[in-house]
């Protein structure tokens, strides 16, 4: 029995080594800004944050220290590009 543990064990410390292995699908975090707490969340590509400036441009702080923080475990579209940014 302990064998089968220390085995998880090892394997999960190997995983760790890894963070490619793993990619959020969705997720929701309260944000505790400068002005208050949000609701920030990821469904599949598609970001949400209920603060005033992410539903008048579609982009805000929360999210976008969000795609930094979680970069390594985002796709490709859900990840910060230069492209999200407005010219």
């Amino acid at each position: 029995m302990y064998s089968s543990l220390i085995s998880k064990i090892e394997k999960a410390k190997r995983y760790a080594e890894e963070p490619e292995r793993i990619s959020f699908r969705s997720f929701e975090v309260a944000f505790r800004g400068e002005n208050g707490t949000h609701a920030v969340s990821l469904r599949g590509d598609d970001w949400n944050c209920e603060c005033e400036h992410f539903h008048t441009s579609g982009l805000c702080a929360h999210v976008m220290t969000l795609q930094r923080v979680f970069a390594s475990h985002l796709t490709d579209n859900a990840r910060f590009t230069q492209e999200h940014v407005p010219a």
